[in-house]
């Protein structure tokens, strides 16, 4: 069984927490292959103040966090704040003996304090990278992801996108299939890739251009089966390409037709879930202009083939 180990701290928020507990602490008897073993730490055995009054207990101390398979920090109490000597040493040892390490949120604050990710790209929470850019200029901070994976560091933005991360794990230890069933579980999306925007500054600006946009885009979900170019999505907006590629960046985080792309694989879910239809004619009915184009888009969002996905999920018969 992989063990996780993961962090509590004084004065922590239990969601970053919770997300770890949820997705390696509950018992997983859909599985025919062991699931992971959980243990929540703290640095002091005994009480864990928690806000808003409340008070967690935990036996475990540093000596079970260093020993684990995966080791969690899902945040610290302080940013400003060196990480104590103790826990240094437990991601240390722990990082030497080939455990994973992973950060949520503030938490790449204790994996920087460690040393482990010098010279190494991290990201967290967007309102404290450029904090850690300052504590820790030999790290390669970047606040513009979900989270990033460097095989035995991992470290990710946050509250949600922990559970990103979480779920990236899964698919990472054990696959496509057994993430997307943990998923579903939550009722959350099986897969968003970690170099997807974590903060749009304005994600529908408040002036005209926005509802022309929205109706361009409404215009196009309505009609995936069709090619549709940047050129077809700005004279329904009546703007210019140059302006309509700036409108939609500054209101979606991405381009047209990366967010087209997402689209057309999104809506061939239910297709593949709920039909026999072929892929061929799966991938013609939402737009895309082959099969192979299907398929190495859908595995790039997806993590897993079109006929895996099916394989999976299809409820027909």
């Amino acid at each position: 069984m992989h063990t996780v180990a993961v962090l509590a701290y004084q004065g922590m928020s239990v969601f970053e927490t919770g997300i770890v507990t949820e997705v390696f602490g509950l018992p997983r008897p859909e599985f025919d292959f062991p699931w992971y073993g959980l243990t929540i730490c703290a640095e002091t055995p005994g009480p864990v103040r928690l806000v808003g009054g409340a008070t967690l207990h935990t036996e475990h101390g540093l000596d079970a966090f260093a020993a684990a398979d995966t080791l969690i920090v899902p945040g610290v109490p302080d940013v400003r704040a060196d990480p104590s000597p103790g826990l240094v040493a437990a991601l240390r040892q722990a990082h030497r003996r080939g455990a994973r390490v992973m950060s949520i949120c503030s938490g790449a604050f204790a994996l920087a304090g460690a040393g482990l990710l010098d010279g190494r790209r991290a990201t967290t929470h967007w309102r404290y990278a450029e904090s850690l850019r300052r504590r820790h200029p030999d790290v390669l901070v970047d606040a513009d992801v979900l989270y990033i994976d460097l095989g035995d560091v991992l470290t990710s933005a946050g509250s949600a996108a922990g559970l990103d991360l979480c779920l990236h794990v899964i698919r990472r230890d054990h696959g496509p299939k057994a993430a997307n069933m943990v998923a579903r579980r939550l009722v959350v999306q099986p897969h968003r890739d970690g170099g997807q925007a974590q903060f749009i500054e304005a994600p529908m600006p408040d002036d005209p251009a926005d509802d022309r946009l929205a109706r361009s885009m409404e215009w196009a979900l309505g009609n995936l089966a069709t090619p549709i170019s940047v050129e077809v999505l700005a004279r329904r907006a009546h703007m210019s390409e140059r302006t309509y590629l700036r409108h939609f960046a500054r209101a979606t985080g991405t381009t047209p037709i990366r967010w087209l792309i997402g689209q057309r694989v999104h809506a061939s879910l239910a297709l593949l879930e709920t039909t026999g239809t072929p892929i061929e004619e799966v991938a013609a009915a939402v737009g895309f202009e082959s099969p192979v184009t299907f398929r190495h888009h859908f595995a790039q969002a997806m993590r897993t083939s079109p006929s895996a996905y099916r394989r999976a999920f299809h409820t027909v018969g």
